[in-house]
């Protein structure tokens, strides 16, 4: 079956899997590799611009971290997940433009089941790089609020970046459902939380807000844009913050490796400010871009 792909060059693409690189067509895991069986993995997304790979260090932390926290049995080192990108992007001559998704499942099992310890194998690494643009436009997307509640730590820490991502797909099937191109998520206490694929941050009165990291992934890119308000003398607060919060802010945007940051410009029927990217929004896309292009990891020349 001929399958018409969002980019005609990832037909090509070579993946690196379980430490070899194969054709796209080749890229599987056996079905008792543990992300079959349980959705038991972790993963990243990373993006590389013009030869140098946005915040690695702090993926590959996240990465490892989460693997530990899941007991993960003799993972790959730090040094041995950085070789298999820089291999994959070299072997696909990838410098800018690309997504990266690195994933490390338990491995394979010896029979079908859930329990760890059927894992004996030692876990898999898997590095698919792809041409592929921020998700979202600049224009600015639509929301709605998702009847599925994101996890709070008394269920699955989002601190654990984890594959089993059902909570997000049934999210994000209501907005497909309803015509949006997200879904926002909420705590198990009604307040904000994420979008079923990035953190959420709303502008009001020059002042900036995004949820505490209770109840969803502490982002990245997240972070940095935290970091990049404290050095541009722009206030930025973390709290609780409600729906009305949302409805009534001047600029709200979301945050994310797959979507850099893109503007929100309704929330379930609420147009949002005047209904196009505020000045806020636009300063801080300028002021990611710009840091993206100094610093980051050099890929080996």
């Amino acid at each position: 079956m001929t399958v018409n792909l969002p980019d005609p060059r990832n037909a090509s693409i070579l993946v690196h899997v379980g430490g070899r690189l194969v054709p796209r067509a080749e890229a599987r895991v056996s079905v008792f590799d543990s992300s079959v069986q349980g959705g038991d993995a972790v993963w990243e997304g990373l993006r590389v611009y013009d030869g140098r790979i946005a915040e690695f260090e702090a993926h590959l932390d996240r990465l490892l971290a989460s693997a530990h926290a899941l007991a993960f049995t003799d993972p790959p080192t730090r040094d041995e997940v950085r070789q298999a990108v820089f291999e994959t992007l070299r072997a696909n001559g990838m410098r800018d433009g690309v997504h990266v998704r690195l994933t490390l499942t338990r491995g394979e099992k010896v029979t079908s089941g859930m329990n760890p310890r059927l894992n004996r194998s030692g876990p898999c690494l898997i590095v698919l790089a792809e041409w592929k643009p921020p998700v979202y436009g600049n224009d600015g997307i639509r929301l709605i609020t998702a009847s599925i509640r994101r996890n709070s730590p008394q269920c699955l820490d989002s601190k654990i970046h984890h594959n089993n991502l059902l909570n997000n797909i049934l999210a994000c099937i209501e907005a497909n459902v309803a015509g949006a191109d997200s879904a926002l998520m909420l705590d198990l206490n009604g307040f904000v939380s994420e979008t079923n694929d990035t953190n959420v941050f709303l502008v009001s009165r020059g002042r900036l807000a995004t949820p505490h990291a209770d109840s969803c992934l502490p982002g990245i890119t997240r972070r940095l844009i935290i970091d990049l308000c404290r050095s541009n003398q722009l206030s930025c607060d973390e709290g609780n913050l409600s729906l009305t919060q949302m409805y009534t802010a001047d600029e709200v945007f979301t945050t994310g490796t797959m979507g850099e940051l893109t503007p929100v410009v309704e929330i379930d029927g609420r147009q949002i400010g005047d209904g196009r990217p505020g000045p806020v929004t636009r300063r801080l896309a300028r002021l990611h871009v710009e840091w993206v292009a100094r610093h980051g990891e050099l890929l080996p020349s």
